[in-house]
């Protein structure tokens, strides 16, 4: 069987100086804060995807810009076999309206200031405060 990596997208939404972050329900990284986010629908685009799951995971509707950033996400069992390959593409979203209710395969999502992503702090998704500080800065 051909493995091939998976394209997924990540809503990067800064709002009065806060980014917004989900609790995720489902693997990969059950639990841990990061950005809403999920699989590309064949046929979609990279910014119709990151719209529709911050829609669909927040209840925040926002516009797309530009691509940040671009992240792998290797999953791999025990023993270090390789499980799955996600290739997520950070999108910058300008919110739009609607404040933060989690659905879909969130269990909580909020606004965080940029001073609380601290790994050592608040449990989250790999990069999570090194993407949001780029998002921060493109918005100044």
């Amino acid at each position: 069987m051909r493995r091939i990596p998976v394209p997924a997208v990540i809503a990067v939404v800064i709002h009065d100086d806060r980014t917004l972050l989900v609790r995720r329900a489902n693997p990969p990284d059950a639990g841990l804060w990061g950005f809403p986010g999920g699989k590309i629908d064949f046929g979609e685009t990279v910014k119709a995807a990151a719209v529709r799951e911050l829609l669909e995971e927040t209840g925040v509707l926002a516009e797309a810009g530009d691509v940040i950033t671009t992240l792998d996400i290797l999953e791999k069992d025990a023993s270090g076999e390789m499980l799955q390959h996600y290739v997520l593409i950070a999108v910058r979203c300008r919110w739009v309206s609607g404040e933060p209710v989690a659905g879909d395969d969130a269990l909580d999502a909020r606004w965080f200031a940029l001073a609380d992503l601290d790994p050592g702090a608040l449990p989250m998704s790999v990069d999570v405060d090194a993407v949001a500080r780029r998002a921060h800065a493109l918005e100044s």
